[in-house]
């Protein structure tokens, strides 16, 4: 569906109009359950790593390096960081360890203050702190700092809500439960007998989508480990 497809469904679920229901107010809630959707896919356990398909571009960040400072500011987007790299002065990439202050057993101005080569990030609000702080004779300061991360919707703006042609960026058999979800809202205030309703179908059309990407890595082998059968 396409959000011209999406604005006209969520209005006719809610017997609304351009007035009654405004455009501002359906993108608000239409891009507030996009988020939702997509945040509900990130959850979802499996090797396939999912991401909008409306960006243009992997989520990965690059950043280049100060010496001395450990301190660095992570775009809000980005949901979940999943690793972090360095790279040497020779060029060589290294995989930083995930490290928690709770994990520190020592002062945390004693902990990794010689400066060096980053072997440890830790993740503080938007900010990722790297132990030790680099030094530019062990590390490539420039465009030096590498981060995989997962990201949030793609979300609509006013812009192409009038140009009427972007899609949603997950799989379009389940594009209608946006309507769905941004039409309950409406109702709950002018018309209270469809929500039970719309909220059934807004709970099945979830179980779908999230049955459909926790089978999406089928290339796959089933594998038996030390914990058991892992079953797709």
């Amino acid at each position: 569906m396409t959000i011209a497809d999406i604005v006209l469904e969520t209005r006719v679920l809610c017997d609304a109009t351009s007035t009654s229901l405004t455009d501002a107010t359906l993108l608000r809630r239409l891009n507030a359950a996009y988020e939702e959707v997509i945040g509900k896919i990130l959850g979802m356990d499996g090797m396939w790593q999912f991401d909008d398909s409306n960006y243009s571009d992997f989520p990965i960040g690059v950043a280049t390096l100060v010496a001395a400072q450990n301190d660095y500011t992570f775009d809000s987007s980005h949901l979940f960081i999943e690793r972090v790299e360095v790279k040497d002065v020779n060029g060589i990439w290294h995989l930083l360890s995930p490290i928690d202050t709770s994990e520190i057993g020592e002062a945390m101005e004693e902990f990794c203050k010689t400066d060096g080569l980053p072997v440890y990030y830790d993740k503080k609000g938007s900010s990722l702190l790297l132990y030790p702080a680099p030094t530019a004779a062990t590390t490539t300061l420039t465009s030096g700092l590498r981060v995989y991360y997962q990201r949030t919707a793609s979300i609509f703006t006013s812009g192409e809500v009038t140009t009427g042609t972007k899609v949603p960026g997950f799989a379009s058999p389940f594009h209608i439960v946006l309507c769905y979800k941004a039409a309950i809202p409406y109702c709950q205030s002018y018309k209270k007998d469809r929500v039970a309703l719309y909220e059934k179908r807004v709970a099945d059309l979830e179980k779908g989508l999230l049955d459909f990407y926790s089978r999406r890595e089928r290339d796959e082998r089933d594998q038996i480990t030390m914990g058991g059968v892992h079953a797709r």
